[in-house]
């Protein structure tokens, strides 16, 4: 069972956390990943382009011209393909681009993430903000305390409030609560912060 250790808001050792292996020792599933993250990405897709077919757009109830006896090609509207101000063909209608990815998939994708998070050692563990008022200099802080560069993913526990609007304001810094852990946002990252409870709300959710 690894381990990793717990710091306080000044970046010092206070404790030493367990990782279970079932969610934390797994080997990565790199095609999981990506296939959870795609449909991430796909639901997130507003689906609202459109186009006018010749029966939409407005205009082209007369015949342009006779029949028979002008040499061209016989035509019953303008608002055909061909031409100019005409209907599109096979154009892109509203549509969603959501599919589904069974949940023990998904759970398969977080582990995955996580374990490379650990085995690479790009995840860390606070204690607690300690933030008796949301505060945006003192989260700062104790993120540059744990000496941070890049972007980094904070995971906090559901009912921390103070550390959620804290935290939400910083550049290059994203904070989702345990309840909102995805895949795309655990490895969208250049470190993965969890507080402890939110370390171990996630860890009972996905052994």
């Amino acid at each position: 069972m690894a381990t990793v250790e717990v710091k306080d808001t000044k970046g010092k050792k206070v404790a030493t956390a367990q990782l279970a292996d079932v969610v934390f020792g797994v080997t990565p599933n790199t095609h999981v990943v990506h296939l959870v993250v795609r449909s991430q990405m796909a639901a997130r897709r507003s689906g609202t382009h459109s186009t006018k077919t010749r029966g939409q757009v407005s205009g082209g109830g007369a015949k342009p011209f006779r029949q028979k006896g002008t040499g061209r090609a016989r035509a019953g509207t303008t608002r055909a393909p061909q031409w100019t101000g005409g209907g599109a063909v096979f154009g892109p209608h509203p549509r969603s681009y959501a599919f589904r990815v069974p949940n023990k998939v998904v759970k398969l994708a977080m582990r995955s993430v996580l374990s490379a998070k650990a085995a690479d050692g790009d995840l860390y563990v606070i204690d607690s903000f300690a933030l008796e008022a949301p505060s945006t200099k003192n989260a700062a802080a104790a993120l540059a305390a744990l000496g941070f560069s890049g972007r980094v993913t904070v995971v906090v526990a559901n009912d921390d409030t103070n550390a959620l609007k804290s935290l939400r304001n910083l550049d290059k810094v994203r904070v989702i609560t345990a309840s909102e852990s995805n895949t795309y946002d655990l490895v969208d990252n250049a470190a993965l912060v969890f507080t402890k409870p939110a370390l171990e709300y996630l860890e009972g959710v996905l052994s």
